[in-house]
């Protein structure tokens, strides 16, 4: 089933002729990881922004579910149904790692309960003791944890992740990849993935790649 689909998507920022993205199509199921590679400047954290709702598409069509984002209210779709997870994690750092999750509930909505952010923390490899450390004590690969679950707190359909494992060694990128494909086999997530690694493409179903701003699958 398709959760995410673009129909001739452009894209060009204020006072530009120039456009990023030129009339691009591309669709996204539950249960698959996509990846999404190009060089950088090709474009592909501005279609990031476009999928997840923090910018809005202005020439041309994305679905969500079938709906037009433009139509559905996009905080509630930010809230509720994408979540994002960032290279420099963005989280608070003088707070615990498991603050950091029951805030993400608060916002979204829902109950915030400690077990339950405890729960995803464990999930994503994080124990009980280290959740109770603050940001700021935890190691860059504990971090990107950390923010996996945050983009999890609210049971989104739909998990982007913006070069996830770049700031990662080869251990802790393995690991974190394996959280990634676990949560589209087994948690049937649309994981969608914008990397520089080959590495990180590899564990893609799909591979689609941005260059002169159209896209185009891999193999």
């Amino acid at each position: 089933m398709k959760c995410l689909e673009l129909m001739d998507v452009s894209y060009r920022y204020e006072g530009s002729k120039d456009y990023v993205l030129k009339k691009i199509s591309a669709s996204f199921e539950a249960g698959k990881v996509y990846a999404i590679v190009g060089e950088s400047g090709a474009g592909k954290s501005t279609l990031l922004s476009l999928l997840s709702g923090l910018d809005s598409c202005k020439e041309g069509t994305i679905l969500y579910n079938g709906k037009n984002l433009q139509e559905i209210d996009r905080d509630e779709y930010r809230s509720k149904n994408v979540g994002v997870i960032f290279q420099n994690y963005n989280l608070l750092l003088n707070s615990t790692a498991v603050y950091n999750i029951t805030l993400s509930m608060k916002i979204s909505g829902d109950m915030a309960s400690k077990e339950q952010a405890y729960a995803l923390l464990k999930n994503v490899g994080i124990d009980r003791e280290t959740t109770d450390r603050k940001i700021l004590k935890l190691s860059g690969g504990e971090q990107q944890r950390v923010g996996i679950a945050r983009a999890l707190a609210h049971n989104p359909d739909v998990i982007i992740a913006d070069e996830p494992t770049g700031n990662l060694d080869e251990k802790t990128e393995a690991e974190i990849l394996e959280i990634f494909t676990h949560l589209a086999q087994e948690d049937g997530k649309c994981v969608i993935i914008v990397t520089h690694s080959d590495n990180v493409s590899s564990v893609g179903d799909v591979v689609y790649r941005i260059a002169g701003g159209k896209i185009s699958t891999i193999g």
